[in-house]
């Protein structure tokens, strides 16, 4: 159970930076984060930092994870495909808005221990893969929205390819860790849209399975 004054203070400094759709907030609320970090960084689930997980990766700060959410609109129609699954709380939050979310990681370690935290949590919409995540999943494809967390030079061919007509993909792009923007694209009977977001710095995307456990 979350202390209440922790929950006030954690929803407080989202709405700070700019998450504001009531839903999105709602979602944040309901998901607790703590369950997805391990060890000795648990004691800050509530701050709004990033913070390490396991396989040199990290679980985003929430802010980030509620502007990506907001940025995403999604409905309750919506199927939706997380690229990166990392500690699971990007796609436990989504699984709280959509009808079905798919999340892929190329780190095995890091879906066993989302799946976990996910039948543990009682989340039943919400299907983790160790897959190569920039092929994103063409058996499932394709999807209303689509959701990257780790930064590509482009978006992603394929992953443009599986996104409905009508449908919105947001992610991070950038060259470099240190030059990076959140993007929203949208896919029009005309072709494809793009909205630049925010600056932002995300793990690269990186192609292929990890041989970690």
């Amino acid at each position: 159970m979350i202390d209440p004054e922790l929950k006030m203070q954690f929803l407080y400094a989202l709405r700070s930076r700019g998450v504001t759709n009531a839903t999105v907030l709602t979602a944040m609320e309901q998901v607790d984060r703590a369950p997805f970090i391990k060890g000795y960084f648990a004691e800050r689930a509530y701050e709004d930092m990033p913070l390490p997980i396991a396989c040199g990766q990290t679980i985003s700060q929430p802010s980030v994870v509620g502007l990506m959410t907001q940025a995403l609109e999604v409905t309750p129609r919506d199927t939706v495909l997380e690229v990166g699954t990392g500690s699971g709380y990007q796609a436990a939050i989504l699984s709280v808005l959509a009808r079905r979310v798919y999340t892929v990681d190329r780190h095995r370690r890091l879906v066993r221990e989302a799946r976990e935290v996910f039948e543990t949590l009682g989340l039943t919409n919400v299907t983790a893969f160790t897959a190569d995540g920039s092929f994103g999943l063409p058996d499932q494809a394709p999807f209303d929205r689509i959701l990257v967390t780790a930064a590509a030079e482009d978006p992603p061919g394929p992953l443009l390819a599986q996104l409905k007509v009508g449908g919105i993909m947001v992610l991070p792009v950038g060259q470099s860790d240190a030059v990076q923007h959140l993007i929203r694209v949208r896919r029009t009977e005309d072709g494809l849209e793009y909205d630049e977001l925010r600056p932002v710095r995300f793990v690269p995307l990186v192609e292929g399975v990890a041989r970690d456990g």
